[in-house]
């Protein structure tokens, strides 16, 4: 009576373990498709040794043909358990998965038939010992030989491969394989203690702790591809990096001498106005790597808005000014409306702002081949802070109602083959609307296709009462001298230094040039006098930021340092800075950004 309370007890644990098992999200790999089976055949078996003690306990004869079937179908259930828990630990083990493969599979499967059509083909014998029906004979003896094989199995795989288990996972599948043993041998010393299926669902219970946990198997997932991630991010980081610079590189020069062929008197206006159109494409190009770079950096999550105090109207004046700049000829009218309650100085990312309404407005010159735009600024001011409410109105070929939705996708350009010819990539707006997201606020479109577009955006600004920088508008200053100033350029490019010391000697500067870090050491060490020094970072040998190091080494050594480099992505001013740095000029050298260096760091403004 002990024996069927136990399988009974037996029977509620394993459906209980079912119930667990299935209930919950499981990662579909093959050692859990066998652990399902061996669950499975767990329960069969249990329920048939539960109708033999009904059919021992009803009266059954032992020799009957119903008992001697059950009894069969009861060792068949074991063999195949066998066979999962055996190919259980095969799969575990085994060092390359990939030889687990279906081959393999269908020839076991096979093989497991075949025993089992022996198993049932084979007598066997059932003996009453004191009430307890005892099976025994050939097929018993033959039930015992393949447990053997399949232990001796099991050890060597265990031991075969014990390297390359991680024995925190896998070290329950030691006890599991004791434990089974042990179970054999009492049953084989004892056959009147029957413990067998009561141990096989013991033993598929301590399995469980062996199949892939979904949620760690996620996590551990999760954490390579972000490792993964990371290094696709660092690598692309590296290449934009790269790839700014070695663009950037060429670009300085072709904007820098272009530049100055436009104020040489002896040229041409005819050859002006063709470089002119050298300078604009340049420009266009720029403005792509640009945009490269900042959408990249918004997908990598590296790029961050810096708020700052601003002026309002030094924005203002800069944006209607580059804004008529790019007008050109364009049969255009210009229209600004700016609310005259805009606070003199606001706190927030004033570069991101300008960048908003540059794509914004730019994107409207692109689009309108005549007729106006209107560029307009109006506020709401709550407490201390000003909502900007920016709109952008033109009159230009406007956007169709079904690409809208499709507007701020990278990459995108709307009816592309009536406008071929104008020039872009389609990241603009993309970066747009990335950055006023950035910022909390809000960008809304509205267009009639074939009469116009209005783009408004809504961003909040905290208003600053007691500021701490000038109101007043920067100038742009076209005449600046540096008479008797003594300048060094390091740089290892041959044709960035003759673009260098061509426009830095329309200054009236002096100007000494030297191709690496080291030779720039030399002259310092020498005690040669500068009043300003313009490093390139990305030398061969040893770069701008380690030749800066070496050079404050030096006693003495107080010269301003500019880094002049073509390593322009988004957050380099800041990176040079710290690396100590006095200011930072970009390539191609940008001739206002140039006037502002001369000025601050030789005429002392």
């Amino acid at each position: 009576m002990g024996s069927i309370n136990i399988t009974i007890f037996g029977l509620i644990f394993i459906i209980l373990l079912i119930f667990v098992y299935f209930s919950k999200k499981r990662i579909d790999i093959l050692e859990n498709r066998v652990y399902a089976i061996l669950i499975i055949v767990s329960l069969i078996s249990t329920i048939v040794e539960i109708t033999s003690f009904i059919m021992v306990i009803n009266g059954i004869d032992a020799n009957a043909l119903a008992y001697n079937l059950v009894m069969k179908l009861l060792f068949e259930c074991f063999l195949i358990w066998l066979y999962a828990f055996t190919l259980y630990f095969v799969i575990l083990t085994i060092k390359k998965k990939d030889k687990v493969n279906e081959r393999f599979l269908y020839y076991s499967l096979g093989i497991l038939i075949f025993f089992v059509l022996i198993i049932s083909a084979l007598p066997i014998d059932i003996n009453n010992e004191g009430g307890i029906l005892l099976p025994s004979g050939i097929g018993v003896n033959a039930i015992y030989v393949l447990c053997g094989l399949c232990i001796v199995c099991m050890i060597y795989l265990l031991f075969k491969n014990i390297k390359n288990l991680k024995l925190k996972k896998y070290w329950p599948l030691f006890i599991i394989l004791i434990v089974f043993i042990f179970v054999v041998v009492i049953q084989k010393a004892f056959p009147s203690v029957l413990v067998i299926n009561p141990a096989l669902v013991f033993i598929t219970f301590l399995m469980y702790f062996t199949i892939e946990n979904p949620d760690i198997k996620m996590i551990e997932q999760l954490n390579i591809a972000r490792d993964q991630a990371e290094k696709a991010n660092a690598a692309k980081t590296d290449f934009l990096s790269n790839m700014s610079h070695e663009i950037r590189t060429p670009l300085n020069a072709i904007v820098g001498f272009s530049n100055l062929l436009l104020e040489d008197e002896n040229v041409p206006d005819k050859a002006k106005d063709e470089v002119r159109d050298i300078v604009m494409a340049s420009d266009n190009l720029l403005e792509i790597v640009n945009g490269i770079l900042d959408i990249s950096k918004i997908e990598a999550n590296k790029l961050e808005i810096v708020n700052n105090e601003y002026s309002t109207k030094k924005i203002l004046d800069e944006l209607v000014s580059l804004c008529k700049g790019r007008l050109g000829e364009k049969p255009i009218e210009f229209k600004t409306n700016f609310d005259a309650s805009l606070p003199p100085v606001l706190y927030g990312d004033a570069s991101r702002i300008k960048q908003i309404c540059v794509n914004i407005l730019t994107n409207a010159i692109k689009y309108t081949k005549e007729g106006w735009i209107e560029f307009k600024i109006s506020s709401v001011i709550k407490d201390n802070i000003c909502r900007l409410i920016i709109s952008v109105e033109d009159t230009g070929i406007g956007i169709k109602e079904k690409n809208i939705d499709r507007l701020f996708n990278k990459f995108e350009r709307l009816d592309l083959e009536d406008n071929i010819t104008i020039e872009g990539t389609g990241l603009g707006l993309a970066i747009t609307k990335k950055l006023v997201d950035l910022m909390h606020g809000k960008i809304i479109v509205q267009s009639v296709f074939g009469k116009g577009s209005k783009f408004t955006v809504c961003l909040d600004q905290r208003i600053v009462k007691n500021p701490t920088i000038k109101v007043e508008a920067e100038k742009i200053v076209d005449e600046v001298k540096a008479l008797n100033k003594k300048v060094l350029l390091v740089d290892d490019n041959k044709i960035n230094l003759k673009v260098a010391e061509r426009l830095l000697e329309t200054y009236g500067i002096e100007v000494e040039s030297v191709d690496s870090g080291f030779a720039c050491l030399e002259k310092i060490s020498e005690g040669k006098k500068y009043d300003l020094i313009m490093l390139d970072d990305m030398m061969p040998k040893m770069s701008g930021v380690e030749t800066l190091k070496k050079l404050k080494a030096i006693p003495g050594f107080a010269t301003k340092t500019i880094a002049l480099t073509a390593n322009a992505l988004t957050g380099m001013r800041e990176k040079y800075l710290q690396d100590g740095f006095d200011d930072y000029l970009a390539k191609p050298i940008n001739k206002n950004e140039l006037n502002k260096i001369i000025n601050k760091y030789l005429n002392n403004d």
